[in-house]
C-alpha cells in the first residue's frame, strides 16, 4: 500500500460517518475498488448497451424519439455558443462549470446519436479551454465539482474520437483543477467541509468527485481508488437526509439539485464499477419521487419553502426516471414522461427514460405528510384538476440549511391560482446572508425573516432561530385533511405555547387556526402572504387574482378586523412588486389568543363554504 492509500485507510477508520450511517453501505477498500472496472469507454451514466436499447427504443416510442429530436436541438444551439471562459459571478464560477455540464451531455447524446463530427469538435473546443483555466474556484467547492462532472463526462463520451495529446490535456486539466484539490478536501479538511454536510454540497461535492476519478482510473487510477471510497463513506450523511419519506429539508429547489447529483453519482458507479455499495437501498431514497409530486400544486407551483424561488414551478426531472426504474415506481415514471410531452425533453430524460407500461399507474392519495427534519402535511382535492384546492403546511426547525423563520408556514391553490404564496430566497451575494445566529444580518432580509412569511407573530418579532415544531396531528384525506403542527419554542418572547393547525373543508375551503398562550399583553398578528387585489372590509376580505376570487373571513377573535399592508421592499432586496399582505392585528391579554380565518374560494358551481365551527385544536382529529 502506498503512503497516500495508507492515509486514506486510516481516515476512512477514523472517520464517523463510515460507521455511524453504513447501514447497508460497504465502503471499499482502496485496493480492491477498481476491481470491477468496466474496460474502456464510455463507461459512465451511458453505456453503448444502453445506447442501443434507446436507439431500438425510438423506432417505436414517439415520445422518446421527439425528445432525442429536443436533445440534438438543445445541442445545436449550445454550438451556437462561444467557448467556455473562466469568469466569476461574485464569488462563484458555478454558472461556468453547468454551462460545461450541460454542453457536455447535449454534444455527447447528439454526436454518439447522429455520429455529427460538428458535436465532437464543439466538445472538444470546450474541453480544453476548461482545463486551460487556472484552477476551478476550490474556494466554493460546488464550482470544482460540477466542473470534474462535466469534463468527466466529455473526456469518457468522446474519449475514442479524441486523440491523445487532447486526452492527454484534458486528463491533466481534469486531474489539476478537480481531482488533486478533492483529495485535498478529503485530507485536509480545506474547502472540504461538505464531506460532513448532511445537505446539498454533499451530493453534489461527493459525486462529481467519483465521476471525474472513474472517468481517467485505468490511467490515473490512484485518484479512483482513494476519491471512490472517501465518497462512499460521506455520501450516507446526506442521502439519509431523505429518511423517512423522501423529503428534502432545504425545499424543492434544493431536492432537485441533490437529488440529481444522487443520481448521477449512483448512476456512474453502477456503469463504471456494477455497484453503488449499497447506497441506493439506504432508508428514503426510494421514496424521494413522492417530494416533487405531491409538493407541485395544481398551479404547477411547488410549495416554495426556504431559498428557492418564489414562484418555482415544476419542470422536467429526468432523475424521477432513474428513481422509478431502481424502485419500481410507475407513478413517478408516469408524471415525468407526462412532463416529457408537454415541455422540451432534456438530455437526461433521454437517457433514463422509463417507456409506459400497458396499465396506467394510480395516482398516490391526496394527502401525505413528511416526517424528517422538516416535516411537512400536503392536501389536495384532486390530482388531475389543476382548478383543485391545495393546501401544504410545514413544521421543521429554523436552523435547517438554507431554511428561513417560517415555521407553520402555508401555501394555498384553488380556481387554478395561487393565493397565499412564499416569495422565496433573496440575492446569495447580500451582506450577510449565510448567517443563522439570532443577530445575523440574515434575518433582517425581509424574505428571510418571520415578518414576510404567512405565520403568526407576536409583536411583530421574528420566531425564535432555533426553534423546532412538530406536527402532533394529522388526517390523510384530500378534501377533510387535517394537520396540527405544535409550534414549539417559536413564540417564547411572549407565549408559554403556540399551535397552528390547517384543515380542508369537503375540498372546497381551508380553515387556518391558531392559539397562542400569551404569557405578556402584546400586539398579536394573523399574516398571509398573496399576490392577489385585496378588499378588506371588518371581518371579511374579498380577493381577486387572475379573474377568480376568494373570500377570507375572521372567525375569531371576535371584534377583530383584517388590514392591508405591502409586502414590497427597496432595492439591494428584492423588491416584491405588487405583493400584499392580508393581516389582522389584536391586542393580545395573557391566556388563551386565538385566530380562526376560513379560506373560501368562489367555485363556479356558487357553491362555496360561508362559515365553520370554531373548536380547540386539541379536539381535532
Amino acid at each position: 500500500m502506498t503512503p497516500k492509500l495508507a492515509a486514506l485507510a486510516a481516515l476512512l477508520l477514523l472517520c464517523p460517518m463510515a460507521h455511524c450511517h453504513a447501514g447497508a453501505v460497504k465502503t471499499p477498500t482502496p485496493q480492491a475498488v477498481l476491481s470491477t472496472l468496466t474496460e474502456g469507454h464510455p463507461r459512465l451514466v451511458l453505456t453503448e448497451r444502453r445506447l442501443a436499447e434507446l436507439k431500438t427504443l425510438a423506432k417505436t416510442d414517439k415520445l422518446l424519439a421527439r425528445g432525442v429530436r429536443d436533445a440534438i436541438a438543445e445541442a445545436d444551439s449550445l454550438a451556437k455558443r462561444l467557448p467556455l471562459v473562466r469568469k466569476l459571478r461574485g464569488p462563484r464560477l458555478l454558472g461556468v462549470s453547468r454551462d460545461c455540464v450541460r454542453r457536455m451531455y447535449a454534444f455527447g447524446l447528439a454526436w454518439r446519436w447522429t455520429g455529427k463530427k460538428v458535436y465532437l469538435d464543439k466538445a472538444r473546443e470546450n474541453l480544453l479551454a476548461a482545463c486551460e483555466f487556472t484552477d476551478w474556484n476550490p474556494r466554493h467547492f460546488l464550482d470544482v465539482a460540477e466542473m470534474s462532472h462535466g469534463v468527466a463526462i466529455g473526456y469518457d463520451w468522446f474519449h475514442a474520437a479524441l486523440d491523445a495529446p487532447t486526452r492527454e490535456r484534458i486528463r491533466k486539466g481534469l486531474i489539476r483543477c478537480g481531482l488533486q484539490p478533492g483529495l485535498a478536501a478529503y485530507k485536509t479538511g480545506k474547502y472540504g467541509w461538505w464531506a460532513r454536510s448532511a445537505f446539498n454540497w454533499n451530493q453534489v461535492c461527493n459525486s462529481g468527485l467519483l465521476i471525474g476519478s472513474l472517468a481517467i482510473a485505468e490511467t490515473d487510477g490512484q485518484y479512483a481508488r482513494q476519491i471512490v471510497p472517501a465518497a462512499v463513506a460521506s455520501l450516507p450523511k446526506a442521502v439519509t437526509t431523505y429518511a423517512p419519506d423522501g423529503a428534502w429539508p432545504e425545499g424543492p429547489g434544493y431536492w432537485g439539485y441533490a437529488t440529481r447529483y444522487t443520481v448521477y453519482g449512483l448512476a456512474a458507479l453502477e456503469t463504471a464499477l456494477g455497484t453503488d455499495f449499497g447506497l441506493s437501498s439506504l432508508a428514503g431514497l426510494d421514496r424521494a419521487g413522492d417530494f416533487p409530486l405531491h409538493t407541485t400544486g395544481p398551479t404547477g407551483m411547488y410549495f416554495n419553502f426556504a431559498d428557492t424561488g418564489g414562484t418555482n414551478r415544476r419542470r422536467n426531472i429526468p432523475s424521477l426516471f432513474w428513481l422509478a426504474r431502481r424502485y419500481g415506481n410507475g407513478f413517478h415514471a408516469a408524471a415525468e414522461r407526462d412532463m416529457m410531452a408537454r415541455r422540451r425533453a432534456s438530455v437526461l430524460d433521454v437517457v433514463w427514460y422509463v417507456p409506459p407500461d400497458e396499465k396506467k399507474p394510480p395516482a398516490p392519495a391526496a394527502a401525505k405528510r413528511f416526517g424528517g427534519a422538516v416535516e411537512l402535511a400536503v392536501f389536495r382535492s384532486a390530482w388531475d384538476d389543476p382548478n383543485a384546492l391545495f393546501a401544504a403546511v410545514k413544521a421543521g426547525y429554523n436552523q435547517v440549511n438554507h431554511g428561513h423563520l417560517d415555521l407553520g408556514s402555508f401555501e394555498l391553490d384553488a380556481l387554478g391560482v395561487r393565493w397565499a404564496r412564499e416569495l422565496g430566497s433573496d440575492y446569495y451575494n447580500l451582506p450577510g446572508y449565510w448567517g443563522m445566529s439570532a443577530n445575523s444580518r440574515r434575518w433582517t432580509y425581509y424574505r428571510l425573516g418571520s415578518l414576510s412569511h404567512s405565520v403568526p407573530l407576536l409583536d411583530n418579532q421574528h420566531q425564535d432561530v432555533h426553534a423546532k415544531a412538530k406536527i402532533t396531528a394529522f388526517r390523510a384525506d384530500g378534501a377533510n385533511g387535517l394537520a396540527v403542527i405544535d409550534l414549539g419554542t417559536a413564540y417564547k418572547h411572549a407565549a408559554a405555547s403556540a399551535a397552528r393547525g390547517l384543515r380542508m373543508l369537503d375540498g372546497r375551503a381551508v380553515l387556518v387556526q391558531d392559539e397562542l398562550k400569551v404569557t405578556k399583553p402584546c400586539q398579536a398578528t394573523w399574516a398571509m402572504t398573496t399576490d392577489a387585489q385585496i378588499a378588506a372590509r371588518g371581518a371579511e376580505a374579498k380577493l381577486t387574482l387572475g379573474g377568480r376570487t376568494l373570500t377570507a373571513r375572521l372567525l375569531s377573535p371576535a371584534g377583530a378586523s383584517f388590514a392591508v399592508e405591502s409586502a414590497e421592499r427597496k432595492k439591494p432586496e428584492a423588491t416584491n412588486k405588487g405583493v400584499r399582505r392580508l393581516v389582522a392585528r389584536v391586542d393580545a391579554r395573557p391566556g388563551l389568543m386565538r385566530f380562526a380565518v376560513l379560506l373560501s374560494p368562489h367555485w363556479p358551481d356558487g357553491r362555496r363554504v360561508e362559515s365553520a365551527k370554531v373548536t380547540p385544536l386539541s379536539a381535532w382529529k
